[in-house]
């Protein structure tokens, strides 16, 4: 399965946060923008990297008035850690079984590496940007910011 492109209708998901809280998609697409990133793994240098770049735009994404949430096939035990280790003020969500990585097209590649795929959702739903790199962590979150900017400022 690809993934959704600009203007494909999201796909919904209901999967457990860090604390053990079920969160469904919808209902926090329905409060306003959501920047859903798809990532490899935990405590990884490539995620954390990441995840530190989200966290330290997050406050520029909450005065956006848009959520950001990670998915990871890790546990919510890991997800804890994680958010705690490095201070993680959004959501991460766990996948441990895949269904939401499959929905959204989320592959593992060479059977170990699976994809970083960044994607903006407006408050109906509707997938506004897709962004994908193994590399380059930092154009996850300008190129969501500016996509996010823009639908706050109702382009």
């Amino acid at each position: 399965m690809a993934w959704p492109k600009a203007g494909d209708t999201a796909h919904d998901f209901t999967l457990p946060d860090q604390d053990g809280n079920l969160v469904t998609l919808s209902a926090l697409w329905a409060k306003g923008p959501v920047v859903l990133y798809f990532y490899p793994k935990d405590e990884t240098a490539g995620c954390t990297a990441e995840a530190c770049s989200f966290r330290d735009s997050f406050e520029v994404f909450r005065d956006a008035g848009a959520s950001v949430v990670g998915v990871s096939r890790d546990s919510v035990a890991s997800h804890k850690s994680f958010a705690a280790h490095h201070r993680l003020p959004f959501t991460l969500l766990a996948d441990v079984a895949g269904t939401a990585h499959e929905a959204w097209g989320i592959q593992k590649r060479f059977g170990f590496l699976t994809d970083r795929v960044t994607f903006v959702i407006d408050p109906k739903g509707i997938v506004r940007h897709t962004f994908d790199s193994q590399l380059r962590m930092g154009k996850h979150i300008d190129e969501s910011l500016a996509v996010v900017k823009k639908l706050a400022a109702g382009a």
